[in-house]
């Protein structure tokens, strides 16, 4: 399962591929000054776009990476299975993730780390969920499905990558979340060992 993944665009570079898709982003608590990150960590700080109630526009804000389960473990990935998701639905912005695979080298301690990236697309928006919670506050978590072909031999799950022409969909929670979460077409994702 995804457990680490990047951001490296700005704030005002995401706003902009939002508003190429005629989705107008809000900043209701301040521009948030995103720094470029190679690794976005369960329980770190990331961003996200939510819809606004009653509104037609969306915010940019930023939330921590899941929230502690019944056993206190954190909930950083949520299988969409089955689910509808009729509330509370967000956009993860990424420009690439992580999958870790077990090293060829048997001498070799540390897993194979790889860098997922969609070809031709500066940042890409992975399904989540976020909720309030007690002990941490607001927090999202990524949804996962089966595998696609791009990821098939490397982890038996996958993080929802939504089409870009699905964003303003995912966001509006009276489209059926099943219609939307599907596996990318074969060749989408470009991957490249970076450890």
């Amino acid at each position: 399962m995804c457990n680490d993944y990047r951001l490296m665009v700005d704030a005002a570079s995401i706003a902009k591929d939002f508003a190429d898709l005629k989705i107008k982003i809000r900043f209701g608590e301040g521009i948030p000054n995103l720094q470029a990150r190679e690794d976005i960590k369960i329980t770190d700080v990331g961003p996200i776009v939510r819809a606004i109630d009653d509104s037609d526009e969306a915010e940019l804000v930023q939330r921590r990476w899941s929230w502690p389960g019944p056993n206190k473990r954190p909930v950083y990935n949520f299988r969409s299975e089955g689910r509808e998701f009729t509330s509370n639905r967000c956009l993860i912005v990424a420009d690439g993730f992580y999958e870790f695979t077990d090293p060829k080298d048997p001498k070799k301690k540390r897993k194979d780390k790889w860098l997922f990236t969609k070809k031709n697309e500066p940042i890409f928006c992975i399904a989540g969920i976020w909720r309030d919670t007690p002990d941490v506050g607001q927090a999202f978590t990524m949804l996962t499905m089966e595998p696609g072909p791009d990821i098939l031999t490397y982890h038996d799950r996958q993080i929802v990558i939504l089409e870009r022409n699905s964003w303003a969909d995912w966001l509006d929670a009276t489209v059926s979340a099943q219609s939307l979460i599907k596996p990318l077409e074969a060749g989408t994702l470009s991957v490249e060992h970076v450890g």
